[in-house]
Order: C-alpha cells, then sequence, then structure tokens
C-alpha cells in the first residue's frame, strides 16, 4: 500500500469527528509533519542503518477508535510481570488504553483518560509537556503517532509521595486474527519530592505481523526520582518503534535500565533532557539478539543547565545474523557549565554474521566541562575462555559464564527484586539454549 495515501485517507475520514476534544489542531499539524517527512529511509542520516520502510507495506488493520475488547482479564493474567500483586498496572490493547483491565492500587496515583486530563484541572500540565518530544525527534514515525493520538492515558503522581506500588505497563498487541498497527501513547507527571518505579513491556498475541509504534512523555519536577525500566521480549513477527522522552525541569534523578531480548525489528528513542540545576540521570542498556534481528538504540542527553551529571552504558551481545545500531548523542549547552557527562557502548560478536554499527557523539558549547565518550566491539575474552577451560569446565559452560558476569554490570541496575529476577532467568534461559 501506499502508506501516505493509506493514512490520508483513514485521517480524513477521522479527523473531523475526533477534533472535539482539544487535540485537533495538534492532530492536524502532526499529519502535516507526516505527510511532508514520509515513512523514513536510509537517507536520513538518523536511520542509516535501520530500514523501516518495508514494514509499511504490510496489510495491517489500523483503527483510530477502540474496537470491542479482544483481549481478556484471563489473557492478562498469563502475562502479568512478577510482583503485579503490589503493582498499579496499565494495559494498553492495540494501543489504546484499557480502564477495564488496568488495576490502581495507589491512592496516590491519578490515572486518566488523555483526553479528559486535557480538560479538567490538568489541562495546563497536558498543554505545556504534550508533545515536547517532537523537539528532538522529528521524523514521519512519530508524527504519525501524535497524528492519531486517541485513547492515550495520562499519569499523575502527587506530590512529597513516595509510590508504595510500582506502575507496571502493558502494551498488548492482538495479533491472533490480523496483522496489527497499535500507536500506544502517554504522558507522566511526577510532581515534586515524589518517586516512582515505571516498568514497561510489550507482549504480542497470536502469529500475525504487529508494529508498534509507542511515545511516553514523563516530566520530573523538583526532587522527585523515577526509575524506569523498560523489558523488551516479545516475538520475531513483531517490529517497534518506541520513544521515552524524559524532562527534568527541576533537581532530580532519573534511573533508567533498557533491557532488549528479542523482536524482529526494534527501535529505542530515549531521551534524557536535564533542564534544571544539579539534575542526575543514569542510561543502562543491554541487547541479546539472535536469528535475524535488529535492535536500534538512539540515546539523547540533552544538558540545558549548568552543574547536572549524566552516566550512560549501553551493552550488546550479538549472535547469528542479528544486527545492531547504537547512537548515543550528549549536548552540552552554552550555559551548562560544569556539566559531568560520560558515555560508553560495549558490544560482543559471536557470530561472523552478526554486526554492530556505533557512533557516540558528544556536542560540546561550554568550555568547563568533564566529557567522555567510547566504543568497543570485539569477540569473547578468548584468554578467560581458555582459562576456564582449563580448569575443566567445558566450553558451553565458560562461554555462558563469561556472557553473564559481561551482562552483570547492566542487571545489576535492576532494583526491584522480582523484575531483577525475571530479566535474569530471561538471560540464563537465552544463553543455555542459543550459546553453543
Amino acid at each position: 500500500m501506499n502508506s501516505i495515501e493509506y493514512f490520508k485517507e483513514r485521517f480524513e475520514q477521522w479527523q473531523p469527528d475526533a477534533g472535539h476534544n482539544g487535540f485537533g489542531a495538534i492532530r492536524q499539524e502532526a499529519f502535516n509533519a507526516f505527510s511532508k517527512l514520509g515513512i523514513p529511509t536510509s537517507k536520513n542520516e538518523e536511520w542509516k542503518y535501520t530500514r523501516v520502510a518495508g514494514l509499511f507495506n504490510k496489510d495491517y488493520q489500523f483503527t483510530p477508535d477502540p474496537q470491542p475488547a479482544s483481549v481478556t482479564a484471563a489473557d492478562v493474567n498469563r502475562l502479568r510481570l512478577p510482583g503485579y500483586e503490589e503493582a498499579n498496572e496499565l494495559v494498553f490493547v492495540n494501543g489504546f488504553f484499557s480502564f477495564a483491565l488496568s488495576v490502581i492500587r495507589s491512592s496516590d496515583l491519578t490515572v486518566l483518560a488523555l483526553e479528559e486530563a486535557a480538560k479538567n484541572d490538568f489541562r495546563e500540565l497536558v498543554a505545556k509537556q504534550f508533545g515536547d518530544s517532537n523537539k528532538y525527534i522529528k521524523d514521519g514515525i512519530h508524527a504519525l503517532n501524535t497524528a492519531f493520538v486517541h485513547g492515550g492515558v495520562f499519569v499523575h503522581i502527587k506530590k512529597d509521595q513516595v509510590l508504595e506500588h510500582p506502575v507496571y505497563v502493558y502494551n498488548i498487541t492482538d495479533a491472533r486474527s490480523a496483522n496489527i498497527l497499535a500507536q500506544p501513547r502517554s504522558l507522566i507527571h511526577i510532581n515534586e519530592n515524589a518517586q516512582v518505579q515505571l516498568v514497561e513491556t510489550y507482549i504480542t498475541l497470536g502469529a500475525n505481523q504487529s508494529f508498534t509504534n509507542q511515545v511516553m512523555e514523563v516530566t520530573v519536577e523538583k526532587d522527585a526520582r523515577l526509575e524506569y525500566y523498560k523489558i523488551q521480549n516479545d516475538g520475531d513477527h513483531t517490529n517497534q518503534v518506541s520513544t521515552t522522552h524524559i524532562r527534568q525541569t527541576g533537581k532530580s534523578n532519573v534511573h533508567t535500565v533498557t533491557v532488549s531480548l528479542n523482536g524482529g525489528l526494534v527501535r529505542n528513542n530515549l531521551n534524557l533532557i536535564l533542564d534544571a540545576k544539579f539534575c542526575e540521570a543514569h542510561l543502562y542498556g543491554l541487547y541479546f539478539q539472535t536469528g535475524n534481528s535488529h535492535i536500534d538504540n538512539h540515546t539523547i542527553v540533552d544538558n540545558i543547565k549548568p552543574n547536572c551529571l549524566s552516566n550512560e552504558l549501553y551493552k550488546g551481545i550479538m549472535s547469528d545474523q542479528s544486527t545492531g545500531v547504537f547512537n548515543g548523542k550528549i549536548f552540552v549547552r552554552p550555559q551548562a557549565q560544569k556539566t559531568n557527562a560520560y558515555q560508553s557502548n560495549k558490544n560482543v560478536l559471536l557470530s561472523d554474521t552478526t554486526s554492530v554499527n556505533a557512533k557516540p557523539q558528544l556536542e560540546i558549547f561550554a568550555d568547563d566541562v568533564k566529557c567522555t565518550h567510547g566504543c568497543t566491539v570485539g569477540k569473547l575474552n578468548e584468554e578467560g575462555l581458555f582459562y576456564l577451560q582449563s580448569r575443566g569446565i567445558p566450553e558451553k559452560t565458560a562461554r555462558t559464564l563469561l556472557l553473564r558476569a559481561y551482562s552483570a554490570d547492566i542487571l545489576e541496575h535492576i532494583k526491584p527484586a522480582p523484575i531483577r529476577s525475571y530479566v535474569e532467568r530471561l538471560i540464563f534461559e537465552r544463553l543455555e539454549s542459543d550459546i553453543s
């Protein structure tokens, strides 16, 4: 299908009826941007190593409005993450937030339909914060999510509250009867001196193709703390473009861990905007790809104000015919003196048919800063492997031990114990089945 013409037809059918909820002008502007930019190709520098255009040739079922529920509570029960008994659970089905399937356990957590929040007491917050990611991500796929924004969710953590229950976000795609295009959208506000743990995961039901084009925008106020964990372990027939955009508007602490273990094509955009003095941000990532999978991690750390600290470490394990991309950018604005920013990307290639394209970048416009970046791509440590084998440890076991140790300094940053144990088990199972 001609992607632009297809979405234009759907947009024109739907937009007149959807304009009453306050997003009409925003949608129209976003769709104009999509029509101009189109689907990214390799000519777009930000998508040079990730071929996404072919994914839009699928015959997707796409609707701008929620359909009758196809996912049941029994389905969700089979998909829940460890520790769900003590968690707030937010469930998206085919890109639309489901109040019926979600569970809110914290009284200090406000969860509203995004359209409702845009009209009530939170309208100023929504007007100010919605679409902030557009300043950093300028491509047609991102614009497409905004053009059809509907059925999204607004989440607010009250001032001075340490949320007792973590927030689990399930992005569920029901592809049991058709190929599905889903576009979840969420806006999260963490008020002053509040704390929250946020865990996000993706699941596709069925064997048909799915494409998830997701955007989450988060604002972190003064003295607040956010721990954000993303777990990607979907099927080979699934594809994702996932954007997480976090702006720190007051002195605050943000801690992120992204674990990508499976999926056909996965593109992660993670933006950290340090927009206040003395902000602190930590970005950790682990990707372990097999088969013909493709992982693309794009990160931005934008130091706008002085005296901020950021630390970034991403590690990759690539085997079979998998391919990877790491593109990390650190910006230091002229007024952001006394910035400390560190970035490192390390990759282990387990076969001669896998590859990684890495591009760490610094753009520094201040003179009193400490910034470093680096990248390594290589094979498993042969000396370590020989040492373990010389002690009578079989080669497969030795390789597993080395790779578990390689992963450990990322996994140790997953602070919720049930989630850390869950991810460690996934890694162990992958190593046991894939390392030969």
